[in-house]
C-alpha cells in the first residue's frame, strides 16, 4: 500500500497553472484540514468530496486515516472529471485503475460503496468489460444503484440489447432504472420503443422523475405524435410534478413540434420562471409554423426583459424571417447578430439566410453570401441554393451547381433529384434519363416518402400508392369518394409535380396515391368528423398535394395540420398558414 500511494501523485501530469489556482481557491480549508490536531476520516473524506480534479488524487496519499468511504470519493472524483471532460479525460481512466487497486490492496474493494463506484468509473469511462467484471465479482454485494450503474455503461456504449437484458434482469427496479432505459432508447433513435417503454413504466404504478418525462416529451416532439405527448403531461399532471424550467422547456417544444402552437404558447407563457431555452423553443416553434412576425415580436419581448441570446436563439427569428419573408427583417438581425451581441455566424445562421434569399428569389445575393463566409460552406448551403434555382426556373444555374454537388458528395441522393427535377421541370427528359442512370451506376436512390398520422393509439404509416395496411380497401373507396367531390368543386390535378416523361393520364394516377393522401383518406375513417388530421411527413409536400389538401378543407370543413420536411403546414377553409409560400 506505501508503495502504491507514493506512485500515485507521479502518475499525475505536470501540475497546470489552473490547477495551482484551484489549490489557492481552497488554500483556506485546506490550512485548516493540516493544522487540525486530529485529522479523521471523516473529515478527509469531506475535503475529498469537496475538492475539484485533481487535488483529490494529490493529497489523498498524505492522510493519515482512511476508510472505505474514501476510495469512493476518490473514484467520484476520477468518474465526475471524465463525464465533464469527455474524450479529453481518457487518461483519467489510468488513474481509476490505480485506485482500483489500491481499493484491493486495502481490503475494500468488497465495500458495496466502494463496488458502486468503481462499476459507475469504468461504464464513464466505457470500459463494459471491466465493469461487467466489477459487477459479476460479487453478486452479493450489490443493490439497485449497482444494477443502475452497470444499466447506464451499457446505455452509455449504445449496447441497447445488453442494456434490456439487464433491465429484465433486474430484482428491484425504480425509477432511475427506467429513466436510463427510456434515456437509452431515445440517445439510439429508437423512438417509439422509448415510449412504449415510459407507458409501461406508468402502468406498473412507478411515479416518473423529471428526466424520464423530458426524454419522454423530447421523443414525442422528434416523432411529432400529439397524443403520446398529451398522454406524458397527463402523466405530469397526476403525478403533481412541479413543471420546473426543464419541464416546462420540453413540453412547449413537444406541443410546438406535434402542430399545436398555441397551446405551446399558452404553456410558455404560463411557466412561472422561463430561461433562455425555454423562450428559444418558443421562437423555434414560432418560426416552424410560419409565424414569423410572432417569433419577432417574441424575440423583441426577449431583449426587452434583458435577457442575452444565443446562436439558437437567432436560428429561431432567422428562420422565422425566412419561412414569412421576411428579407429586411432577417438581414438587420443577422448583421445585428454579429455587431451587438458579438455572436459569429454558424453554419445554421447562413443557411437560415441563404433559404431567406433564396426563397426571396435573390439567388445571386444567396450565393454572394455563400462565397463571402469566414468558414468553409458545407454542401447543404448549395443544396439549399440549387432547391431555390428549383423553385424559380434557373435551369442553367441550378445545372452549374447541381453537378458541383454530385462531384462533391455523390452519395447524397437529394442532390441528384433536385437537378433531375430542373432537368424535368424543362423538359430535358434525355438529361433526366442520364442523371437517373448516373444514381444507379453509383448505387443511390430516391429516399422513399412516407407519412405518419397517429390513430386509435396507434401510429399508422403510408407510403406512395400503399396497399399494406389493415384497412387499404377502404382506405382507397374513401380516397376515391374525395376525388369525386373535389372533382365537382373545380380541383384539377397539377401534373407538372410528377416530373416523369409519361402520359399526363399516368402522371395523374401517380400524384392521387401520393402517401399524405392515403393518410388524409384514414384520417376521414378512423377520426371523428370535425377532428384535425395530423399528419408528419419526411420529405417536402408537393404542390399538388398542398392544393389537394387546402381544397379537401374547403370542401369537407376538416382541419389538415401537415409537418412536412421543412415546416408546418396548418390548412383550414381552403388557405394553408404558409399563404403558399414554402
Amino acid at each position: 500500500m506505501p508503495h502504491l500511494l507514493a506512485v500515485l501523485p507521479r502518475l499525475l501530469p505536470v501540475r497546470t497553472h489552473d490547477e495551482d489556482d484551484d489549490e489557492d481557491d481552497y488554500a483556506y480549508p485546506l490550512a485548516l484540514f493540516r493544522r487540525a490536531n486530529s485529522t479523521s476520516a471523516f473529515a478527509s473524506n469531506n475535503l475529498l468530496r469537496v475538492l475539484p480534479h485533481p487535488l483529490p488524487l494529490r493529497l489523498f496519499p498524505r492522510f493519515p486515516h482512511r476508510n472505505p468511504h474514501s476510495f469512493t470519493f476518490l473514484l467520484a472524483s476520477i468518474s465526475n472529471h471524465l463525464s465533464a471532460a469527455g474524450p479529453s479525460a481518457s487518461g483519467c481512466s489510468f488513474l481509476g485503475s490505480h485506485v482500483h487497486a489500491l481499493a484491493v490492496k486495502a481490503g475494500a474493494a468488497g465495500d458495496l460503496y466502494v463496488r458502486n463506484a468503481l462499476v459507475h468509473f469504468y461504464g464513464v469511462c466505457s470500459d463494459v468489460g471491466a465493469m461487467r467484471r466489477a459487477f459479476d465479482e460479487l453478486p452479493r454485494v450489490r443493490d439497485v444503484l449497482t444494477w443502475n450503474e452497470v444499466l447506464a455503461g451499457y446505455v452509455r456504449a449504445g449496447m441497447m440489447a445488453v442494456a434490456r437484458e439487464v433491465f429484465d434482469e433486474m430484482p428491484e427496479r425504480d425509477g432511475i432504472s427506467w429513466s436510463t432505459l427510456v434515456g437509452g432508447y431515445v440517445k439510439e433513435g429508437e423512438l417509439e420503443v422509448a415510449l412504449g417503454v415510459f407507458r409501461n413504466m406508468v402502468e406498473q404504478g412507478i411515479r416518473p422523475n423529471q428526466a424520464a418525462v423530458v426524454t419522454a416529451l423530447s421523443a414525442t416532439a422528434r416523432l411529432g405524435l400529439l397524443e403520446q405527448g398529451k398522454f406524458v403531461h397527463d402523466v405530469v399532471r397526476r403525478s403533481g410534478m412541479s413543471v420546473c424550467k426543464n419541464v416546462g422547456t420540453a413540453l412547449v417544444d413537444m406541443y410546438a413540434k406535434c402542430g399545436c402552437v398555441a397551446v405551446a404558447r399558452e404553456v410558455f407563457d404560463g411557466l412561472k420562471r422561463r430561461d433562455v431555452f425555454a423562450w428559444n423553443a418558443m421562437i423555434c416553434g414560432l418560426a416552424a409554423h410560419g409565424l414569423g412576425q410572432d417569433a419577432v415580436e417574441l424575440f423583441e419581448r426577449f431583449i426587452s426583459e434583458g435577457l442575452s441570446p444565443t446562436n439558437v436563439t437567432f436560428v429561431g427569428v432567422l428562420n422565422g424571417c425566412s419561412r414569412s419573408g421576411l428579407v429586411a427583417e432577417g438581414q438587420r438581425y443577422f448583421k445585428l447578430m454579429v455587431e451587438k451581441w458579438s455572436i459569429e455566424p454558424e453554419m445554421e445562421h447562413y443557411g437560415c439566410m441563404v433559404d431567406l434569399l433564396g426563397r426571396a428569389g435573390l439567388v445571386p445575393e444567396a450565393i454572394e453570401l455563400i462565397e463571402g463566409m469566414h468558414i468553409a460552406p458545407d454542401p447543404v448551403l448549395w443544396g439549399t441554393v440549387l432547391s431555390s434555382c428549383k423553385t424559380h426556373g434557373l435551369v442553367d444555374l441550378g445545372v452549374s451547381v447541381g453537378n458541383k454537388l454530385i462531384e462533391l458528395d455523390p452519395s447524397h441522393d437529394g442532390y441528384y433529384v433536385l437537378l433531375s427535377d430542373i432537368y424535368a421541370k424543362a423538359k430535358k427528359w434525355d438529361e433526366v434519363r442520364k442523371i437517373r442512370k448516373l444514381m444507379s451506376s453509383r448505387g443511390t436512390s430516391k429516399s422513399a416518402g412516407w407519412s405518419l398520422m397517429e390513430a386509435q393509439g396507434k401510429v399508422h404509416k403510408f407510403l406512395v400508392g400503399d396497399t399494406y395496411h389493415k384497412d387499404s380497401v377502404r382506405i382507397y373507396d374513401t380516397l376515391d369518394m374525395i376525388n369525386k367531390r373535389l372533382t365537382e368543386a373545380g380541383y384539377v390535378p397539377d401534373v407538372s409535380y410528377v416530373l416523369h416523361d409519361i402520359g399526363d393520364e399516368e402522371k395523374v394516377h401517380a400524384i392521387k396515391v401520393h402517401s399524405e393522401r392515403l393518410a388524409i383518406a384514414y384520417g376521414f375513417i378512423v377520426l371523428e368528423a370535425g377532428s384535425p388530421i395530423r399528419i408528419v411527413k419526411n420529405l417536402r409536400v408537393c404542390g399538388d398535394c398542398h392544393e389537394f389538401s387546402k381544397m379537401v378543407t374547403m370542401v369537407f370543413e376538416r382541419e389538415i395540420i401537415v409537418r412536412d420536411g421543412s415546416r408546418f403546414h396548418r390548412m383550414k377553409e381552403g388557405k394553408c398558414s404558409c399563404l403558399d409560400y414554402w
